[in-house]
């Protein structure tokens, strides 16, 4: 039903910046949704990083305040991430999130490496 598609992972020394983005495609019909960022780091938890409803409501994790910032376009069918004083523990991948009616459906990620 939906394709997630992300892009913008890179390599980057501490303290850069990327932005990531997330393109939703082969929906019917646009529905209310909330799409969201999550990170996993070899051998730990995938982890929340942000999300954003179809009207704009935002949530981060606490690891990315103040750092991070989410949001998308609704006519592109689009989200994005905009990383900013990046840090060796960002490192991950990162993983774009689509809900809605209670089914939640998965990009297969974006690879972000920071080196101090």
């Amino acid at each position: 039903q939906v394709r997630l598609v992300e892009s913008g992972g890179d390599s980057v020394q501490a303290g850069g910046s990327l932005r990531l983005s997330c393109v939703a495609s082969g929906r019917s019909f646009i529905t209310v949704n909330t799409m969201g960022w999550y990170r996993q780091a070899a051998g730990d938890q995938r982890e929340f990083v942000a999300s954003i409803t179809y009207f704009g409501d935002i949530n981060y994790g606490d690891s990315v305040k103040g750092r991070f910032t989410v949001s998308r376009d609704n006519r592109k069918n689009t989200a994005y991430l905009q990383m900013s004083s990046l840090k060796p523990e960002d490192t991950g991948v990162y993983f774009c999130k689509y809900s809605t009616r209670g089914m939640d459906f998965w990009g297969k990620g974006t690879l972000v490496t920071v080196s101090s």
